[in-house]
């Protein structure tokens, strides 16, 4: 995970996994990462690779939206 970095960040998954999906539809790898401990305490990331950074923040800022 050297070259991947973070471009999502959400305390409830589903919105985390909501987000991975709608990438990979446009062929943007992603990988959510759960980062919470054993108190619930924390959130889950989603992370892409540092190519497809700029892509991906674009995609997450215009496309998608969480009531």
């Amino acid at each position: 995970m050297d070259n991947w970095q973070k471009v999502f960040t959400n305390t409830q998954q589903h919105k985390a996994e909501i987000v991975k999906a709608v990438l990979e539809e446009n062929d943007i790898p992603a990988v959510v990462l759960n980062k919470k401990d054993t108190l619930q305490l924390g959130n889950y990331q989603v992370y892409v690779s540092s190519e497809n950074v700029l892509s991906a923040v674009k995609m997450i800022n215009d496309d998608i939206h969480f009531e």
